[in-house]
């Protein structure tokens, strides 16, 4: 497994809380896609969600080494909670080229947060190269 790029951030929940506030819609649809808006907004601290989803993001585009000055779009990633509560990263647009161009076949995240703050670490991993056998699937969650 080689490491194309890691990524982490921090953000305040209630400065998150303020653009909402302040920019409502427009900010939302700016920064998440459909589907995490009514993932977050179906929350109990829906705020602390979108703050969580902001951290994850920031992480993806250093992981990967780019970002909304480069022309990706903050809804380019699309941060998306499994069955099992695991997390996938979802691109489009101009992300996936950048997945594409900088070898990246897997991008890993996790994201935490509490009332005050919310935290996210992101690792990009390269693609296998043709012919590399793949690891064996991890064992099945008790």
């Amino acid at each position: 497994m080689e490491i194309v790029g890691i990524g982490t951030d921090i953000v305040e929940c209630p400065r998150i809380g303020g653009m909402i506030q302040r920019h409502g819609e427009l900010f939302l649809r700016r920064i998440y896609t459909e589907r995490e808006i009514r993932h977050c907004q179906s929350r109990r601290h829906a705020i602390e969600h979108f703050a969580a989803r902001w951290a994850a993001k920031e992480a993806v585009f250093q992981a990967l080494g780019t970002g909304p000055a480069e022309g990706v779009s903050w809804t380019d990633l699309e941060i998306r909670v499994g069955p099992r509560g695991t997390l996938k990263v979802m691109v489009a647009g101009a992300a996936k080229q950048v997945v594409r161009k900088r070898g990246v076949g897997q991008v890993l995240v996790s994201m935490a947060h509490c009332r005050t703050y919310a935290t996210a670490y992101a690792m990009a991993i390269a693609r296998p190269a043709p012919g590399t056998p793949s690891p064996p699937p991890p064992p099945p969650e008790a």
